[in-house]
């Protein structure tokens, strides 16, 4: 039989309880201290994403009034007729394409350009404010900017080819060169950012690393080929991975400069959302046309990190 000696020893909490308990507490503390700082973050994710995304798969699922009010339950027919037309096929085409012309002429550049401007020399911060001062300039002004460049009568480029004795180039009316034209406005646009965010993981790299291996006989090529790289490369696929799904959404260049026109060779998914909404007034199938989207851009992402992030080298 229990004596009250041995009851109160059996009830009675050990230190071993109380500092788990009291962990417990200092974890709760801390998550309820953290999500109050990410509330304001949180309420707006909630309502400018989360809420539009249902709100837009609810949409692609009924037909509308021509004041895009849901007038009756389409089901899935709305995605049976974008599927069915050519629009659709050709503006995936086109966005691919225009992914595949800035993606990688973007890193390319933005790396080059990081490279030279991590050398230290005197006056580089000049070159640095230089290339990063596209980051200040949206995409309507340097699209406004290039209609000059591009301009057929005026415009420096085709001038530069009269210099040069070559024929001029229909840059933005000629179906076999205006998504390549829009191609080279969204680099210049795009360059900065990438660039800034190359030079600064650049800087974080060790010049130990460097100075080991230039003792050791490694030349430059070898030092970037065996140590900058695969340091950057977290920022490489992080690039990459923003990169394609900005070209992916790019719209207001597009817009500007050809209208997704001539012929639709400038037609990217945005643009063929737009016309669909404000033009012709077919919300649901604007709104069909966007969850296409996004789940286009969901599965690249996913791909992008089951393939490329294994061979990422982080520290």
């Amino acid at each position: 039989m229990a004596t009250p000696h041995s009851r109160d020893a059996v009830t009675a909490p050990t230190p071993v309880t109380r500092t788990a308990r009291s962990a417990r507490m200092r974890a709760l503390q801390n998550f309820l201290a953290a999500m109050l700082f990410l509330l304001p973050s949180l309420f707006i994710f909630v309502s400018f994403v989360f809420v539009p995304l249902l709100k837009t798969i609810q949409l692609s699922a009924f037909f509308t009034d021509p004041l895009g009010r849901m007038a009756s339950f389409a089901g899935l027919e709305n995605y049976q007729r974008i599927f069915s037309e050519k629009d659709l096929a050709n503006s995936l085409k086109v966005s691919f394409t225009f992914a595949l012309y800035v993606v990688p002429t973007t890193l390319v550049t933005s790396l080059f350009l990081a490279v030279l401007a991590n050398v230290q020399l005197k006056g580089i911060s000049v070159f640095r404010i230089i290339f990063a001062s596209t980051i200040a300039i949206s995409a309507a002004t340097a699209s406004l900017i290039f209609l000059f460049l591009f301009h057929p009568a005026i415009g420096i480029f085709n001038y530069i080819l009269d210099l040069i004795g070559l024929p001029r180039v229909q840059w933005l009316t000629s179906e076999a060169t205006a998504l390549l034209s829009v191609s080279m406005a969204t680099v210049w646009l795009m360059t900065g950012f990438n660039t800034v965010i190359f030079l600064a993981s650049l800087q974080g790299i060790s010049q130990e690393l460097y100075e080991s291996a230039k003792i050791d006989g490694a030349g430059f090529w070898a030092s970037f080929r065996h140590i900058t790289i695969p340091l950057l490369s977290p920022t490489i696929f992080f690039l990459i991975v923003v990169s394609t799904l900005g070209a992916l959404q790019a719209f207001t260049q597009i817009n500007i400069m050809t209208r997704g026109g001539p012929l639709d060779s400038t037609n990217v998914m945005v643009e063929l959302i737009y016309r669909a909404f404000y033009f012709n007034g077919q919300y649901g199938i604007a709104a069909a046309l966007s969850v296409v989207l996004f789940v286009m851009m969901l599965a690249l992402t996913t791909i992008q990190f089951g393939v490329l992030e294994k061979r990422v080298h982080y520290e």
